[in-house]
């Protein structure tokens, strides 16, 4: 769980110098001929002051060890051994709690190769490794060697004549993609609302968090800090104003590596979000916030980080207050880092994108630096802040319940994404009801939890909260049962699909009991025999909007008669990664960089589809095509009713003419 408490502090680091500074690593490569069949490929890595590169042998349980390994699609020869390392240095490190060796300033590595084609002249290797400083940084990158000292070729990635088929295969001959371009950005009103929202929610998280005990104490004393210190007013108010101005960019720059992993994959943030085993990762990780919450023991950092950063807060200036920013960040993190843990996991798993999660930690940080701020103009009213008490305690608790029930919407989405079939919608709702009613009788009164003085009177205000808790579970509770008795819309996206039913309603698994086809080449075959027009369906399992267009969108009389009878659905899951491909399906996609993709599920090549075609990696992304390919519409996302029903006519009234 080490890895999860440094989590975020690398991001930030990341943030902060993948933008701001050069590579700290300068490489200088070098080939030594052993024999006819041997060479020595040296590589001379000059590394900045201050930072350090780790050792192939650092161990495993630390920071990552490098490797080396020949680059993707490279042939012809084969590594003798691991490279032979110049010195390194071993030291103890307090935060994984082992030796880890590394270089400083200077590293040779020498990898011996045994060339096992002679007609070969070049070849490259990959170079995977961790470079760090107070923060770390990836570093990734291919080294081409000459091996009878001529000119480097630049060489196109080959692959074999069924790879090649099966890769024009997915490059559809679309007409009229044109329309496809009017909505390139894909940035819509929905899109700017959703994005508002998610704001609004990163806000009130930030809220929430001023309201622990981990941040509320420190506003008098940072107020009083800044007033004091400075000798005139105004300057004070000027250094919390600037203060909370660094709270709100510290938290945004949190986000800033995702936008740099988005646009060196447009796929990377999908195939995160949707990945099994990263789900189960944040399922443990949310029940283990959950915990800390609930009071069983307590999440903080390594006093070190605390200490050297408040040390250099004393700089004095505009330093000095940053310093005091990442101080704030870092002392308040117990509380903080569960909240921020969840709005980071649920925009990973959301389908905006990186910019949701801007979003969401702008909202947070803001609402953290606010009080700040204010407090500094108007510090008389420092007075009448509340005490902290049992209030307080109460807040941190529910954030613990509520910490809990998001826990399992990620096992969900391991559960949909495997296919395991244990953890079905009743289930789900079941456990959710359950969790419900454990936090109104903790309002009652009734549950106590380590560090909670013992309730002899409860308020009027936890009895309404309670009754308001517990009236949610009465909402949710016609959920387990065959047929509801009304609808659970609020838990559209969250809770699993009404066809993943105990009660195995649909054998089809298709939204709504619809037809549906989960293959393209046999859907247009089958909208081709009956002459209607595609609603081509980009989803997922694990994707909430789209749960929220079919339960919500889609089952509106109108259209959900227009999808039954006017057009031929097919249902691409982009994050089925469990259901293996055939193997005479299986292929090497050769992308337009030159660069190789092994296609070996159904989501590989569902995401591909969508993403060369239509330059798009966001779900849900639905297109309008007629049989013969042509491109009926703008492709639309996230959307309301009335937007998406327009939408359906004017596509079916444009295939008719």
């Amino acid at each position: 769980m080490k890895r999860v408490f440094t989590l975020f502090l690398f991001i930030l680091g990341f943030s902060l110098v993948s933008f701001a500074q050069d590579d700290p690593l300068e490489v200088e490569t070098s080939v030594k001929k052993i024999s006819d069949t041997e060479y020595d490929l040296i590589f001379n890595i000059f590394i900045e002051d201050d930072w350090h590169l780790y050792s192939q042998y650092n161990p495993k349980d630390a920071s990552l060890p490098m490797t080396i390994k020949p680059s993707v699609g490279d042939e012809g020869y084969t590594l003798v051994g691991k490279a032979v390392e110049s010195e390194t240095i071993t030291e103890y490190s307090e935060i994984w709690g082992v030796d880890e060796i590394f270089f400083a300033e200077e590293a040779i590595l020498t990898q011996r190769i045994k060339v096992d084609d002679p007609s070969i002249t070049q070849v490259s290797l990959n170079i995977d490794a961790q470079v760090c400083k107070e923060f770390c940084l990836p570093y990734d990158n291919d080294f081409t060697f000459s091996l009878n000292g001529g000119k480097i070729v630049e060489t196109v990635a080959t692959v074999d004549v069924k790879s090649q088929k099966l890769t024009n295969s997915l490059n559809l001959d679309l007409k009229n993609k044109e329309l496809l371009n009017a909505n390139v950005d894909g940035s819509t009103e929905e899109d700017k609302g959703n994005l508002f929202n998610i704001f609004l929610l990163g806000f009130l998280g930030g809220l929430i968090a001023f309201l622990t005990p981990c941040v509320f104490p420190l506003i008098p004393l940072t107020v009083s800090f800044f007033t004091k210190q400075s000798e005139k007013k105004a300057k004070g108010v000027t250094n919390s104003i600037l203060y909370g101005f660094f709270i709100v960019a510290i938290y945004v720059a949190l986000s800033l590596p995702f936008h740099f992993a988005d646009s060196l994959d447009p796929e990377i943030l999908n195939t995160i979000s949707t990945n099994m085993w990263l789900n189960i990762f944040f399922f443990i990780v949310l029940v283990f916030f959950a915990g800390s919450f609930f009071g069983f023991y307590s999440i903080t950092l390594p006093s070190s980080w605390g200490n050297k950063t408040d040390s250099a807060s004393g700089i004095g200036g505009i330093i000095g207050i940053f310093f005091m920013a990442v101080t704030l960040a870092i002392v308040s993190f117990s509380c903080t880092g569960p909240i921020l843990g969840s709005l980071l996991a649920g925009s990973l798993t959301s389908d905006g994108g990186p910019m949701q999660l801007t979003a969401g930690m702008g909202g947070f940080g803001l609402a953290l630096a606010l009080p700040f701020a204010f407090f500094a103009l108007f510090p008389k009213l420092l007075s009448s802040l509340p005490k902290s008490g049992f209030w307080m305690k109460a807040i941190t608790v529910m954030l613990g319940f509520i910490e809990l029930a998001l826990a399992f919407k990620f096992l969900s989405n391991a559960d949909l994404v495997g296919q395991w079939n244990f953890l079905k919608r009743e289930i789900f709702i079941g456990i959710w009801i359950l969790i419900t009613v454990l936090a109104a009788l903790f309002m009652f009164g009734v549950i106590k939890f380590p560090g909670g003085e013992k309730v002899r009177r409860v308020s009027g205000m936890r009895i309404v909260l309670g009754l308001a808790v517990l009236g949610f579970a009465v909402y949710m509770a016609p959920g387990v049962t065959q047929k509801p008795v009304w609808n659970q819309n609020l838990l559209s996206g969250f809770a699993p699909p009404q066809f993943y039913s105990v009660y195995e309603l649909q054998d089809n698994k298709c939204p709504l009991a619809l037809n549906c086809f989960k293959d393209f080449d046999e859907g247009m075959a089958y909208a081709k025999s009956v002459n209607k027009p595609v609603l081509l369906d980009f989803t997922g399992w694990a994707c909430v909007n789209c749960r929220k267009m079919e339960e919500n969108v889609w089952s509106e009389n109108n259209i959900y008669n227009t999808l039954k009878d006017d057009y031929v659905l097919i249902s691409l899951y982009v994050d089925d990664n469990e259901n293996t491909l055939p193997a005479e399906e299986q292929f090497d996609f050769v992308k337009p960089n030159g660069k190789i993709k092994k296609i070996r599920t159904y989501g590989e090549k569902w995401a591909t589809l969508q993403t060369v075609n239509f330059k798009n990696a966001s779900q849900p992304y639905y297109v309008q095509l007629s049989p013969d390919m042509e491109v009926l519409n703008t492709p639309q996302q996230y959307t309301d009713k009335l937007s998406y029903y327009n939408w359906l006519k004017t596509g079916l009234k444009k295939f008719k003419e």
